[in-house]
């Protein structure tokens, strides 16, 4: 059904203040979208992006980086603070369990979203809870259950376990507006189907499932992508810039099976149009450069 914002009919009020951690995906905006829906109020946005700018996608098992240059705008069009931290971790400690503090997590991209986190609560002391778009990967919501208990906040992951058609029809039907930025998967070419709207790719991504078994909203990494407009986008919306070889398709790989590739979305790519019925005055986009606190003591 539709997501229309504010709370469900019968629904107390008085939910927790939300940072939403947002790569620029369908799944991560869904989920703060849905987290509004139950009451909660959503105050500001977290991202982490590569440490070098010019990289657009790197070799990490937790976080979407594919966009990251229209994602520095998201506070302008919520008019909500955007906290970013630039990645010095990698992905080190790839056993399902996540324990903060020991020893073989030294220098994880995980300890990158606890100092993201930590100073979003030294800014905003009433944030209490934390929303993301985890779907089907146990890695990935371990990693944000791990982080939050050690920083006293509550994961709020409203897609978890959903069924994938669900969760595509959900987004579509929400007032979403997102494109593919990248392909990872049979049926999907990079030089045919980036940049496509997620709604126009419904159909496709159906029946690729039915014929070889993927996953139609992406959570087997057979796509990615990057939001332009939704509820949540209260001040404005982002255009991608179409001009002849703006954005670059970049092939990473030209299996003939198979084939993956993405968008190189550049900063001045991504063009900010207002809405006329704008609330409120931008965010700001606030870099975290701190090191991650200690662990708190068990």
């Amino acid at each position: 059904s539709e997501w229309s914002g504010g709370a469900p009919a019968g629904f107390p009020m008085g939910g927790y203040d939300v940072v939403a951690l947002v790569s620029g995906g369908k799944d991560s905006v869904m989920a703060a979208m849905l987290a509004e829906s139950y009451g909660h109020r959503v105050v500001a946005l977290g991202n982490l992006l590569p440490a070098d700018a010019r990289v657009e996608e790197l070799d990490s098992h937790c976080f979407q980086t594919v966009g990251h240059n229209a994602v520095e705008a998201y506070g302008e069009l919520t008019g909500l603070p955007l906290f970013r931290r630039r990645l010095r971790g990698a992905s080190r400690h790839t056993e399902m369990t996540y324990e903060v503090g020991a020893a073989e997590v030294a220098g994880d991209e995980v300890e990158d979203l606890r100092a993201l986190l930590a100073a979003v609560v030294a800014k905003m002391p009433s944030v209490r809870a934390v929303t993301s778009g985890a779907i089907l990967s146990d890695y990935q919501r371990l990693r944000v259950e791990a982080v939050c208990a050690d920083l006293g906040l509550v994961s709020l992951a409203y897609l978890w376990q959903q069924p994938q058609p669900r969760v595509l029809d959900l987004i579509c039907d929400s007032n979403v507006h997102a494109v593919l930025v990248k392909v990872a998967a049979m049926g999907l070419e990079p030089k045919k189907h980036l940049g496509a709207t997620l709604a126009a790719a419904r159909p496709l991504l159906r029946k690729i499932e039915r014929e070889f078994g993927s996953h139609c909203a992406g959570e087997g990494g057979e796509f990615e992508t990057l939001v332009l407009d939704c509820p949540l986008f209260r001040r404005a919306r982002l255009e991608i810039d179409g001009t002849p070889g703006s954005p670059e398709i970049v092939v990473t790989s030209p299996d003939p099976y198979a084939p993956s590739g993405h968008l190189a979305v550049a900063r001045d790519a991504a063009v900010i149009v207002a809405k006329p019925e704008a609330e409120g005055e931008p965010g700001d986009v606030i870099d975290v450069d701190g090191s991650a606190p200690a662990p708190r003591a068990a």
